[in-house]
């Protein structure tokens, strides 16, 4: 997948998330999905290259960049927390919709219970088993 396909459909797999919305506080050049006013994705290009930014748990974030080049720390964020991920070999759609789903999922844990628009502990379990990676 190259990157202007996986901007394409990382916005896809946000806008598909119950509260997320599309922001652009930084300028034009920076999309930026949030759901209850919490970052979970920015989009954006760094010098040549288009990449997604999310956020990641931080085990998960160091086992990705591990297994996968195309994933990098989090350009301009914390790099324990967030990752950068870049089109390539091996990024493909279900990869991108897991990183995109997790992201969303990890801010919204992080949300009172009043404000979460879904349960983080069981929002897309009957469409992947917990702990299952696309990897």
């Amino acid at each position: 997948m190259n990157g202007s396909t996986l901007q394409s459909f990382a916005a896809e797999c946000a806008e598909e998330l119950p509260g997320a919305q599309l922001e652009h506080p930084f300028g034009p050049d920076w999309e930026v999905f949030k759901v209850r006013g919490k970052v979970f994705m920015l989009m954006t290009e760094v010098p040549g290259r288009r990449v997604v930014i999310l956020k990641a748990d931080p085990d998960e974030a160091h086992a990705l960049r591990e297994s996968n080049s195309h994933i990098t720390p989090g350009y301009h964020m914390n790099k324990k927390h967030w990752i950068t991920l870049e089109g390539g070999a091996g990024v493909d759609k279900e990869l991108v919709r897991e990183l995109v789903t997790d992201s969303y999922l990890l801010v919204v844990a992080r949300l009172p219970k009043a404000e979460q628009p879904v349960d983080p502990r069981t929002y897309g379990t009957s469409t992947r088993a917990a702990g299952e990676r696309g990897r």
